[in-house]
């Protein structure tokens, strides 16, 4: 389980601090799955990053009690000197696992052909996100972190990540980010909404809809 207890996050401004998320709690239970609603700006994404430990909250704990991914197609991690595959290796050695037996699925996967023995500088942004859909595929998260649903690549790579994702990996938890109804409406077991740095959690997602429409 993931207990997300009391969690505020200010950024510096010229202004002074701005407080995104004032106080926010959740807890995740293995396999279940959340959407998290709210307009732009809200603190959606800060809280996907603080989850994933991509950043520290100002006050308050995350107990990860599973693994957890980082926001899916994220690339910003990558070192770009080194090419995809130096990437991979690399990440495979922060996560403790072996890189040579995931090479030949991450190639494949992420569709980069010669590209993926070039720098990652060189990538488009697409490129990126496929290359790190890849590498978040082949390690076996227990809770994956989707920042608006996967929409990298063509219709057809689209559909290839939704059923690695979503069909074979049915079991995991996921906590999604979303502005589409239909996603988190297919995906998703219930739905929050952040709202003036608070996060209002409901039981379903009509619920949430109905608070979120009238609200935000």
């Amino acid at each position: 389980m993931i207990h997300i207890e009391n969690i505020v996050k200010r950024y510096p401004t010229r202004q002074g601090l701005s407080t995104v998320l004032n106080g926010v709690s959740l807890q995740v239970k293995r396999g279940e799955k959340i959407g998290i609603l709210g307009r732009n700006g809200a603190g959606k994404s800060t809280l996907i990053r603080l989850i994933s430990g991509a950043e520290r909250p100002t006050s308050g704990t995350i107990n990860r009690g599973m693994s957890v991914s980082w926001p899916l197609a994220f690339g910003g991690a990558f070192q770009g000197s080194l090419t995809g595959l130096d990437n991979l290796r690399f990440i495979c050695r922060v996560y403790g696992t072996s890189a040579e037996d995931k090479i030949q699925f991450v190639q494949e996967f992420s569709e980069l052909g010669k590209y993926f023995r070039e720098p990652v500088k060189t990538y488009s942004a697409g490129m990126r996100g496929r290359l790190a859909f890849a590498i978040s595929m082949m390690i076996e998260f227990d809770c994956f972190l989707i920042d608006e649903v996967i929409s990298v690549g063509d219709a057809r790579f689209h559909e290839k990540c939704q059923r690695e994702l979503f069909e074979k990996r049915g079991d995991r938890a996921i906590i999604m980010v979303s502005h589409e109804v239909h996603n988190i409406r297919e995906h998703c077991d219930r739905a929050c909404v952040i709202h003036n740095g608070l996060l209002h959690d409901f039981a379903d997602i009509d619920t949430a809809y109905d608070y979120y429409n009238s609200n935000v």
